[in-house]
């Protein structure tokens, strides 16, 4: 089992309430490209982040990604269906499914200036504004390193709209939403309408967190049939 973490925390910090499925489940925390605890950041590459994921299923298994993970894990999934037994997207970024519709293209009108003007910013103007656009809160001055460095991360994260995404054929799907955003309800919405099962969790933007939600993500894994990867 891969799980591909969003664009905050990375590894297995990214899935605190997971990680007991390893008694279950051989379990892979992987890092997406430009995510290190200790380098600079890099900007996205999905590509790169569908080859990690490849080559972390092996000979196939079940893949659960988060966020902007979820993209990667869809363009793999389109592509090697044979490797990916289920797919459980937790609100999932796919915008690029959804671009046309009402919500996500207001979203986009709304970000898309932002990421034209990301050059002539700095990491912390950046993080500022999009925290602002996204959650209509203040974002904390970053005085680590660490933080440093997300911020940075955060400014070099490509807009999720402009993935290349189509809809993955004959895949187990769960689609996993905290009911907090429309702009993730109208991608999970159009999923379902593909054949994916929708559930709703507490949790805001991590649902996985939460015990609805974690227990929600077991139930689908564990009704599939297939404990383990090979």
């Amino acid at each position: 089992m891969v799980f591909v973490h969003g664009a905050g925390s990375f590894g297995a910090a990214a899935w605190p309430r997971q990680h007991g499925l390893s008694l279950e489940f051989d379990c892979l925390y992987v890092r997406r490209h430009g995510f290190s605890e200790t380098e600079d950041p890099l900007p996205t590459d999905h590509e790169r982040d569908r080859i990690i994921i490849g080559d972390a299923l092996g000979a196939g298994g079940h893949v659960v990604a988060h966020s902007q993970g979820a993209v990667a894990a869809m363009l793999l999934a389109v592509e090697r269906p044979e490797l990916v037994h289920t797919l459980t997207l937790v609100e999932p970024a796919c915008f690029s499914l959804t671009a046309d519709l009402p919500v996500t293209r207001a979203h986009i009108d709304l970000m898309a200036p932002l990421f034209t003007e990301r050059e002539r910013m700095s990491d912390e103007e950046f993080q500022r504004e999009f925290v602002r656009l996204v959650f209509s809160a203040d974002a904390r001055e970053p005085t680590t390193d660490e933080a440093r460095r997300s911020a940075r991360r955060l400014r070099l994260q490509a807009p999720p709209w402009e993935a290349p995404l189509g809809i993955v054929p004959g895949v187990p799907t769960l689609v996993l939403t905290g009911g907090w955003e429309p702009l993730y309800e109208e991608v999970a919405d159009y999923l379902a309408g593909t054949g994916a099962i929708h559930h709703h969790a507490p949790g805001g933007h991590r649902p996985h967190d939460s015990d609805e939600g974690d227990a929600v993500i077991r139930a689908f894994l564990r009704s599939s049939g297939q404990t383990g990867v090979a």
